[in-house]
């Protein structure tokens, strides 16, 4: 095992001193646990730059992990920064900082990050990692400006294609070409001085299925590259959770380093799982998809003149109309199965999950053709991308670049959905999706798959397929390829221990697992649960008696944030409530969040009382210390229902091996999310103030004692 050598430990010490120093702080002694923490698991990094770009390690063992969750008020950023940059360096690696929020990589890139450069002593660049649709493509804005002027613009790309441009619209595009060409403007969306909208937007990109590359006449201009080259010599790289994910579903390293050449940080770390499953699900819209085919047909009907000249394609193309019929009809069969599937359900419900993951058996034969027709399209798609890169390089083409660019990008637009939509078909035709598991099968976790009723009329409907939990496809796409990772978050416990998200993450037992203390003095808070007639499982007595205890509670000249786990009854208790406190209270929904936490603020300053009331959006990454929120109200403990289907599969997962689903997801769930809500009112060391829980479920039941234990140490005021 490789150990913190002395000279690490000298630049860390070295590093952390003169930061301190030079921004006049005050040493915390969490701060320098977590440094300890994230140094000691990244010293076990192997040293060098590991040979070749792409696949796992040659141990195939899981990289170095460390779970860190630091307490408000711990200057984790600091903490993990230093540490890493300088292990990352000395093993020859990358580090990657991902976030889960665009406001914490703002602050990341705007403050924190040269904040510690100029007073740490650490000389480093670091670079912002955005995906592709956040950068114009020259080449689609020429497009679309030529087409508006008369010039060649040819209609090759399904969906995209056949919506009429605005005049505002092309004015706006005429703009940006001018701001590009003049060296104004970079190409970024998030540097444009307006904000643009996302029907404007879209059309000026491209995914990388359709992006032709060096063979692009733009090439030398493409925004894109411009920012991926500015990737290649930095020291840190900061992007969010999401590219992560899409990198390493590509294989890695296609937009960020390769993953065995990469130390990872994942800050708000709690949201990786959920952020895993959402990026490996798989989809499939029975109407969007039989459009799609048509419009392939059309398009591919409209480019034979040019594509029959391309050897080899000519029989391609003879095959697909007959394969793109069939394809349409097995549909249509598979749709009307499905439909009357959904006929059957309960008025009101709008999805049927499948039980264990087990598909219908009137779907079962379907879902096996379409996975068999889809695959044989993806093949000739592919085939006719081929012979499109050989006739680009072909000289008797040379004269008809322009268009065999124009299908170049077309086919990668029509092979990126042909291989979204064969995915799905694939998992409804898996063994998995043929039987329920039992016995040892059980031990491994069945995906879960669904309809779901795409329109308000039940006419569409959809096709989904998604993991439980995200465990095996961390393991296999991030752990047992990255060279080492630290995840970090003020909530990564629940009830005080890390086994939910280990179990989720697919962490392993070797990891380093620490909790950091924040440095605030929780007894300058006080934790009520005030004496109340009623039970949150009576909604409509609850709400009243919240009407009857909120102005009691809240003061009228100080902040306030009342967060609520419905919407219906946030409304209507801000409905029941005196004209007088309303007219003091901010509501979510009302106004945006930014232009909420704006007036919250201006009013505060201003000598008035405020409150704000919120959903779950406000009970987490809302910063509002001192005078802002003295007082924070949760009108009642947030238990999830096992109702989505994702939830629900796993819920019947845990039960079919005689476990607890409510202890083991429910209670733990509330319990984070109590203690993410709690953390809205100390935000500095010099901040006081109150928490007020109006569900006595936490003093009268025994799951109410763990959730009690998992919360910070505040001053106790049980009536």
């Amino acid at each position: 095992m490789s150990v913190l050598d002395d000279a690490d430990k000298d630049a860390i010490r070295g590093a952390y001193n003169a930061m301190i120093e030079a921004r006049g702080l005050t040493p915390r002694w969490g701060q320098r646990q977590m440094i300890a923490e994230v140094a000691r698991t990244l010293a076990r990094v192997g040293a060098g730059p590991t040979p070749g770009s792409g696949g796992g390690p040659d141990t195939g063992a899981a990289a170095p992990i460390a779970l860190i969750e630091a307490g408000t008020g711990t200057g984790k950023t600091l903490a993990y920064v230093i540490p890493a940059l300088i292990m990352a360096r000395a093993r020859g690696k990358r580090l990657v900082l991902a976030t889960a929020t665009v406001a914490l990589q703002e602050q990341l890139v705007h403050k924190d990050l040269p904040d510690i450069r100029s007073g740490s002593g650490l000389a480093f660049d670091f670079a912002l990692a955005k995906g592709r649709r956040r950068y114009l493509c020259l080449s689609q804005l020429d497009r679309h400006l030529a087409g508006a002027g008369g010039g060649r613009n040819l209609d090759l790309y399904p969906d995209e294609m056949d919506v009429a441009l605005e005049r505002t619209t092309l004015d706006t595009y005429a703009a940006m070409l001018d701001a590009f060409g003049r060296g104004d403007w970079d190409g970024d969306r998030d540097t444009w001085p307006v904000s643009i909208d996302e029907r404007d937007w879209l059309p000026l990109t491209l995914d990388r299925g359709q992006c032709t590359g060096r063979r692009c006449p733009n090439i030398g201009n493409c925004s894109v590259y411009r920012a991926r080259e500015g990737l290649q010599d930095a020291d840190i790289i900061v992007t969010n959770h999401d590219l992560v994910l899409a990198d390493l579903n590509l294989g890695g390293g296609v937009v960020l380093p390769a993953p065995r050449d990469s130390i990872y940080v994942f800050d708000e770390g709690h949201h990786l799982p959920d952020k895993a499953l959402d990026h490996f699900a798989s989809f499939c819209r029975l109407p969007a998809a039989r459009a799609w085919l048509g419009d392939a047909r059309k398009a591919l009907a409209k480019g034979a003149p040019l594509l029959t000249r391309i050897p080899g394609l000519p029989a391609v193309l003879d095959a697909v109309p007959d394969l793109l019929d069939e394809l349409a009809l097995s549909l249509n069969e598979i749709d009307d199965a499905a439909a009357r599937l959904m006929a059957a359900l309960e008025p009101g419900r709008e999805r049927l999950r499948f039980a264990g993951g087990v598909v219908p058996e009137a779907l079962r034969p379907g879902a096996s053709v379409q996975a068999e027709l889809w695959s044989r399209l993806l093949g000739c798609l592919t085939a006719l991308d081929t012979g499109l890169d050989e006739a680009l390089d072909d000289e008797d083409f040379a004269g008809q670049g322009d268009e065999l660019e124009a299908w170049k990008m077309a086919l990668g637009g029509m092979l990126a959905r042909a291989e979204g939509i064969q995915a799905l078909w694939r998992d409804y035709a898996a063994e998995s999706a043929a039987h329920p598991a039992t016995g040892a099968e059980l031990a491994h976790p069945p995906r879960a798959r669904w309809l779901s009723r795409a329109d308000e009329d039940g006419v569409a409907i959809d096709f989904h397929c998604s993991h439980i939990l995200a465990a095996d496809i961390l393991r296999a796409a991030l752990w047992s390829q990255a060279a080492g990772a630290v995840l970090t978050s003020a909530t990564l416990t629940a009830l005080g221990r890390f086994d939910r998200l280990q179990a989720h993450c697919g962490i392993p037992d070797e990891a380093t697992f620490a909790v950091v203390a924040s440095p605030f003095d929780h007894a300058r808070a006080k934790l009520a649960v005030p004496a109340m007639r009623s039970e949150p499982g009576d909604g409509e007595a609850h709400t009243a008696e919240l009407v009857e205890l909120l102005p009691a509670l809240l003061s009228a000249d100080e902040g306030s944030l009342v967060l609520f786990s419905s919407r219906r009854q946030m409304n209507d208790v801000f409905e029941a409530l005196p004209e007088a406190w309303r007219e003091r209270i901010l509501r979510q929904g009302d106004y945006s969040r930014q232009d909420i936490l704006r007036r919250h603020r201006d009013a505060i300053d201003a000598g008035r009382g405020s409150a704000v009331f919120g959903l779950a959006s406000f009970a987490e990454g809302v910063d509002l210390p001192g005078d802002y929120c003295r007082h924070v109200v949760i009108a009642k403990l947030l238990f999830s229902v096992p109702d989505e289907p994702i939830d629900a599969a796993l819920a019947e997962w845990i039960e079919a091996q005689d476990r607890n689903p409510f202890m083991e997801i429910s209670v733990p769930d509330a319990a984070r999310r109590l203690v993410q809500a709690s953390g809205r009112l100390l935000r500095t060391e010099t901040d006081s103030g109150r928490v007020t829980l109006l569900d006595r479920r936490l003093l009268t039941r025994r799951y109410g004692r763990a959730i009690l234990a998992s919360l910070p140490p505040f001053t106790r005021d049980f009536a």
